[in-house]
């Protein structure tokens, strides 16, 4: 497991080369939910996710022959823009594979900004063509098997302990399970009483099936929500959940998708679902803790178009 020494280290490295977003009260959500509410404004980042940060360090970690070479890695969208931007600006040949299930804008923006895009069928084709390419020269960058990688978006859990009033429970999406691992490590360290929750979406439940079972298992992808729809965790981001997570709770695509809606009329902030999905959960939470919680909510990016939001809601009829 990464230590917040780790997660300190990845934030000196950073420095210069991502946003440190806002860490903000939100009244709004404080008068939705019935709680105080604190969010983490990390759709405010560059390429509009907290990826930026993983792909940063992990790219500035390469030695000189395998930044010739070039690097790969595997996407269902923020991770290749990501990727794909910042290998841009640090010089680096990108190459992003992408199921077809990823948004078009992901798939549109890595291409623009200079990486090859290559997509499969499946997410599970999309991580097995990465492995072929890694056998052939890449250096892959994992959206969250790598320790760096995990490190690096500690470095959000940083920035909350040292930015945000007091917290008793902090709420993280769950995708490969990177985000959640990093941040759980550093605020565990720094604010030891915390509670930190992981969320899923219905149809991207791999951390709760890895919970289940006592270790990583594929699973069956069918939400939405793409960017959360990782076909397995792994065993570094299962051992901290393991340890450091007080519950990963599920909720529906809808749910996700109306939670979009929530952020945009009381949060004033335009999410994707996969950060959608936390004010549903955060419900689920006080439920359990009591309205005297005072939450910390990770929004963890902002690239879904109007046009994916408006059909989704159209299709589960939210309002």
């Amino acid at each position: 497991m990464i230590t917040v020494a780790d997660v300190e280290a990845a934030a000196e490295s950073l420095s210069g080369h991502v946003v440190r977003t806002p860490t903000l009260p939100s009244p709004g959500l404080t008068a939705l939910l019935g709680a105080d509410v604190t969010v983490k404004l990390e759709l405010l980042q560059r390429t509009g996710s907290f990826k930026a940060r993983g792909a940063t360090v992990k790219l500035l970690s390469l030695s000189p022959a395998e930044r010739d070479a070039g690097v790969v890695a595997v996407s269902g969208g923020n991770h290749g823009i990501a990727l794909a931007v910042m290998a841009g600006v640090l010089g680096v040949r990108a190459t992003v594979v992408m199921p077809r299930t990823a948004p078009a804008r992901a798939v549109d923006t890595a291409g623009a900004a200079g990486a090859k895009v290559l997509l499969t069928d499946t997410a599970p084709e999309a991580f097995a063509l990465m492995e072929e390419l890694r056998a052939g020269g890449l250096t892959p960058v994992h959206p969250f098997d790598d320790p760096l990688v995990v490190a690096a978006q500690g470095t959000v859990g940083l920035e909350f302990a040292e930015d945000a009033g007091e917290l008793t429970d902090v709420l993280v999406s769950i995708g490969g399970g990177g985000l959640i691992a990093g941040v759980a490590t550093a605020l565990r360290a720094r604010r030891p009483g915390i509670r930190i929750w992981g969320v899923e979406t219905e149809g991207a439940q791999a951390m709760t099936a890895a919970l289940a079972t006592g270790s990583p298992v594929p699973v069956e992808l069918s939400s939405v929500v793409s960017t959360l729809a990782a076909p397995s965790v792994s065993a570094l981001t299962y051992a901290h959940a393991e340890a450091l997570v007080e519950d990963v709770l599920t909720v529906t695509d809808a749910e996700a998708v109306r939670g979009t809606l929530d952020l945009a009329e009381h949060a004033k902030v335009w999410a994707e679902p996969a950060a959608g999905c936390l004010l549903p959960a955060a419900r689920r939470v006080l439920e359990q803790v009591g309205p005297d919680a005072r939450l910390g909510l990770v929004v963890c990016g902002g690239n879904a178009t109007t046009a994916d939001v408006a059909a989704w809601s159209e299709r589960f009829g939210a309002r």
